[in-house]
């Protein structure tokens, strides 16, 4: 291609020139050049008819960025578009169009520009159209312009068809070629150096380019925000940004950055029927408003001035170009901008505002759809774990369960903690591969076989060989790994089997780690007509007992016993004695992205011996969703329970701590809340459990307004913290738990 030199000459008396070149390349070239200089365009594409005349392809763009940009690559020939209908009706048309004869166009264009298009036909035959874009603010196409872009294309469709005679086969490529066009007139006041022709452009694209890459990687809503701060507020200089979504008629907000709790109240829930500027722009419109919108009377704008402000409309569905009615979009929210003052918004900048807007629709549906595909994987995830743990004197449990980060999908790991009888216990982590609702539904079989087979008091041998033939015969073509241990709590005796699944985990009381050895065995699923086996050992008081998935050792160069070794020994040391701080720090340490490939399945139990002097006593109450007296009847049971263990002296202030993080359970987890009492010789714990897995938030008093907002419902933990002086929270897979110890008085 000759680039940037003209082969065409361009006449500004109105007459037609003449294109005189051999070269397909030179010929588009010189139609382009023309017409952005002849009709003092920002823009200029031809588009050539492609295949079976279905699509327009741009085999050429010319112009300054970021207007060449906005121009289509492709164009449905039955598209509402200026090129389109050139090509279809063989005259100049115009987008919007002054003239629609009835046609629906209640769509906004998203772009300051209108597009006219001519014709390209010679000879009878259809090459495609020339269209140019001009800034909306030089007014409407006249009857001049149409006619001298109609000399241009008519001149052009000459010379095509002159080449196409000659042999030469006149079609787009692959890409258009785009020429740039630099202007060192045309200057936005703001962006790159003045006088440096392009430079404005160039730094217009330079935040479009970083906010499409910040996108590409969002993957919460957090990253969204954070990414359109960085990259479009910071940019142009606004002081607040607000995302909202639509959702049943109204605007819910996503997420916001600055001094934004005005506007986050006023978008916050508000209809689509208001006559707002939000809801304006929901309907496709963007609004720019230099001086601000109005202020509420009394509001805490009242006398701050005039404020510009900018509302996106952020639509996916169809491809925002220039010539691109919004119609067959969908808008899926948007995007607020607030300035400190009055500003104005060059055409450039409501541009490239519209590129972005753009790319945050996108983003905002896909991380939207993609939390709503977890929230639904999580919760089906939840109904298949055990609600509790089952109890008996002499042992203590605990679980943790961690989804996979790198997937929305349902996993296949499991815990279960099943009461055989007073003095027996069979404890059971378990792993179906892959991460879809097949490996739900096999995982749902594989638990209810093992509970079953667990509950008639066979072995744990007896158990997974029995669950390895059920699955075969339900034509199961998962693999199921699964580790089973019964726990005698009279002896401490602990019988292992395992169904290729990593060995059991002990801390004795001295702080040694060591591993409960017993024969790998075959995963379940595997025919292969060998018995399963099992070793016993023996546990001392004070041993704690750690089964758990691969995913809490998710380490492609080390052993998984290793690291589980490591984990147990390293976190032993720091956690002491506290079973649900020991959980908790295990499952931090390896909690980052990079441990997160695969779920993760954690259960501790610490064997304390059998039943007799120093046991705890353990009492639970299980309080129903939404039950408007089981504040009071917690109470009654906290009070009940420790005057009947002589510990009368603690009810008040335990009560009162029960009280609140009960309240807190059943307003924000909106579940039924399991409450369970445990007095030892020296404390007693307290533990509330719900199907929430967020964690409560004590909420100190000296915030500022827009945080005060939001944590409003925090300050009963307040007390709490103040009663009880440190308490835990603790996921398990279908919801936290939250704990607390209270030390008993001496005189208690």
């Amino acid at each position: 291609m000759t680039s940037n030199s003209a082969v065409g000459e361009h006449r500004r008396d109105g007459g037609p020139a003449r294109i005189q070149a051999t070269d397909l390349e030179e010929v588009l070239h010189g139609a382009v050049r023309e017409a952005l200089f002849r009709m003092d365009a920002v823009s200029a594409a031809v588009y050539l008819l492609h295949g079976d005349d279905a699509e327009l392809h741009a085999a050429m763009i010319a112009g300054s960025p970021p207007s060449c940009f906005t121009m289509p690559c492709t164009i449905d020939i039955d598209m509402p578009r200026a090129s389109s209908r050139a090509v279809a009706t063989g005259r100049t048309a115009v987008l919007p169009d002054p003239d629609p004869a009835g046609a629906d166009q209640t769509y906004a264009l998203p772009y300051p520009y209108a597009a006219l298009a001519a014709p390209v036909t010679a000879d009878g035959h259809r090459f495609g159209a020339l269209t140019v874009l001009r800034l909306e603010s030089h007014g409407d196409y006249g009857p001049a312009d149409h006619k001298v872009l109609r000399e241009i294309a008519d001149t052009l469709a000459a010379a095509l068809a002159g080449l196409a005679r000659h042999g030469t086969t006149v079609r787009a490529g692959p890409t258009p070629a785009v020429v740039p066009v630099l202007h060192s007139s045309v200057h936005t006041p703001g962006w790159g150096v003045r006088g440096v022709p392009g430079s404005a452009g160039a730094s217009l694209m330079y935040p479009l380019r970083h906010l499409a890459e910040r996108l590409n990687q969002a993957t919460t809503m957090d990253h969204v925000i954070a990414a359109a701060r960085d990259s479009i507020m910071t940019p142009l200089g606004a002081r607040v940004l607000v995302l909202a979504s639509v959702s049943a008629g109204r605007l819910w907000v996503l997420g916001h950055s600055g001094p934004s709790s005005a506007m986050v109240r006023t978008l916050h829930g508000a209809r689509l029927g208001a006559r707002t500027p939000a809801a304006e722009a929901v309907g496709g419109h963007a609004l720019f408003l230099s001086g601000g919108p109005p202020r509420d009377e009394g509001s805490e704008w009242e006398d701050a001035g005039p404020r510009a402000a900018a509302y996106l409309p952020l639509a996916i569905g169809s491809r925002l170009v220039a010539e691109a009615p919004a119609r067959n979009t969908h808008v899926v929210g948007v995007c607020c901008l607030e300035f400190a003052g009055p500003r104005e918004f060059p055409p450039e900048e409501r541009t490239v505002l519209g590129m972005m807007a753009g790319m945050l629709g996108a983003t905002v549906e896909r991380v939207e759809l993609d939390a709503r595909q977890r929230e639904v994987a999580e919760h089906l995830q939840r109904r298949l774990l055990p609600s509790a743990l089952a109890e008996v004197p002499g042992l203590a449990t605990t679980a943790r369960y961690r989804p996979a980060v790198t997937t929305v999908q349902v996993g296949g790991d499991w815990y279960d903690v099943i009461k055989v009888a007073d003095d027996r216990m069979v404890l059971v982590v378990g792993d179906v591969e892959g991460h879809d609702l097949d490996s739900a539904a096999v995982m749902g079989q594989a638990r209810t076989a093992l509970i079953s087979y667990a509950t008639e008091g066979h072995c744990p041998a007896v158990v997974i060989d029995r669950t390895d033939r059920l699955l075969a015969e339900l034509g199961t073509e998962q693999l199921v790994t699964c580790c089973v241990v019964a726990l005698d709590t009279g002896d401490g005796t602990a019988e292992v089997a395992l169904a290729g699944h990593p060995a059991p985990i002990v801390r004795r009381p001295d702080g040694s780690v060591d591993v409960l050895e017993a024969p790998p065995n075959l995963p379940l699923g595997v025919t292969a007509g060998h018995p399963y086996r099992s070793w016993e050992h023996t546990l001392s008081p004070g041993s704690v007992l750690m089964l758990y998935s691969n995913g809490l050792t998710d380490s492609a160069t080390r052993d998984p016993g290793t690291c589980a070794q490591d984990l147990l020994h390293k976190g032993g040391r720091q956690a002491g004695t506290d079973l649900e701080r020991l959980a908790d720090r295990l499952v931090a340490q390896v909690s980052g992205p990079r441990w997160r490939r695969d779920d993760a399945v954690l259960l501790l139990a610490r064997y304390e011996g059998a039943v007799g002097k120093g046991a705890p006593r353990t009492a639970s109450l299980h309080v129903q969703r939404r039950d408007l007296h089981g504040v009071k009847a917690t109470r009654a049971f906290v009070d009940e329970q420790l005057r009947s263990w002589s510990l009368a002296g603690m009810s008040d202030a335990l009560q009162l701590i029960a009280s609140e993080v009960v309240t807190n359970a059943l307003i924000h987890a909106g579940s039924d809340v399991d409450v369970r009492l445990r007095a030892f010789d020296d404390r007693v714990r307290l533990e509330v459990r719900d199907s929430c897995g967020n964690p409560p938030v004590p909420s100190p008093l000296a915030l500022d307004e827009e945080e005060n907002a939001e944590a409003e419902h925090g300050r009963g933990l307040l007390i709490v913290e103040a009663l009880a002086g440190q308490w835990n929270t603790s996921p398990n897979g279908r919801g936290k738990t939250v704990s607390l110890d209270l030390p008993i008085p001496t005189e208690a």
